[in-house]
């Protein structure tokens, strides 16, 4: 599809997020805003009305760029993940989520979400420098994705297998980092958790032959910007970013270590984000120990780039 902008929108876990693709594939728009809309729900099932009304104002920040973009809502995808998911009130949620975009968010299952993130992870990288296992480290939720063909199909580089895994930086640190800085107990037991997840997914043999890791979301993203240095993010030098499993270590150790006022402040760090990169950055360690990688590649393209390139390819709906 050309000459039609089109727009894709996250409401994940930890945060809300947009991209805008002009007529040409061009980005005409990208944002993220840390709206934690899945607060709580791993305890209570529900979706709280202070996370509610903090993700419903960004989309209505969202509907004005949308706008100004003259993007229709035909145009348009939106998709709701894990705390959606999980929350028995998701309405409470998607009807004026709905009101506000023209366009209903889709409750996507796990690997769907996996399949898109796929998608959007590889559409950038050399085929054959695969099979790559993408890693996509969310809120509520981490999905595992195995592309094994070194060629693209006809339709893009598709997985082989996808998993998702319902551990993620959110839920880990709500379930087991709950004091400030977490003990060496609650960090092991948070370890544990995620090392028995994956490596039953890695005892399962369907993600066995993965060359290159590589990792998305803003877990990924906030320990690459620290990785190399940076006091704020800068997509061109993070996107495609590798960073060693001993640089991850150090990075895990200290953030750990500190108080959430002292991680805050942290050079690269964003300051929404620092009560839950403890628990994101353990996901990471042991997705790479479990899977034995020595490095991750970083990318900054996942599931709105896999919307946008669904609706670029088979037209708006």
């Amino acid at each position: 599809m050309t000459g039609e902008p089109v727009a894709a929108v996250d409401c994940g876990t930890n945060s809300t997020r947009l991209l805008v693709l002009g007529g040409d594939g061009e980005r005409l728009e990208r944002r993220m805003t840390i709206t934690r809309l899945g607060a709580g729900v791993d305890r209570t099932g529900t979706l709280s009305g202070d996370a509610v009304e903090r993700t419903l104002a960004v989309l209505r920040e969202y509907r004005r760029l949308l706008d100004l973009h003259h993007v229709p809502a035909s145009h348009l995808r939106a998709a709701a993940t894990s705390a959606t998911r999980d929350a028995a009130n998701a309405e409470d949620f998607l009807d004026p989520a709905e009101a506000i975009l023209g366009r209903r968010p889709e409750v996507i299952e796990g690997e769907e979400e996996g399949r898109l993130s796929y998608l959007g992870a590889t559409s950038g990288l050399d085929p054959l420098g695969g099979p790559y296992l993408v890693v996509d480290i969310g809120g509520g939720s981490t999905e595992l994705i195995l592309g094994r063909s070194p060629e693209p199909s006809s339709d893009g580089a598709g997985p082989s297998a996808v998993v998702s895994l319902d551990v993620g930086c959110v839920r880990l640190a709500e379930r087991f980092l709950r004091h400030d800085p977490p003990g060496e107990d609650e960090l092991a037991a948070a370890h544990e958790a995620a090392r028995s997840l994956v490596a039953a997914v890695r005892d399962s043999g369907s993600f066995s032959g993965g060359r290159r890791l590589i990792g998305l979301a803003g877990t990924v993203s906030a320990l690459t910007v620290m990785a190399l240095g940076l006091d704020r993010f800068v997509e061109e030098k993070v996107h495609h970013a590798r960073v060693d499993r001993e640089q991850v270590r150090r990075l895990a150790a200290r953030l750990a270590s500190l108080p959430l006022e002292e991680r805050r402040r942290e050079p690269g760090m964003e300051p929404a984000r620092a009560d839950v990169i403890v628990g994101g950055a353990i996901v990471l360690e042991e997705v790479m120990d479990v899977f034995s990688f020595g490095e991750f590649t970083a990318s900054e393209s996942d599931i709105l780039d896999g919307l946008a390139a669904e609706l670029r390819r088979q037209g708006a709906a």
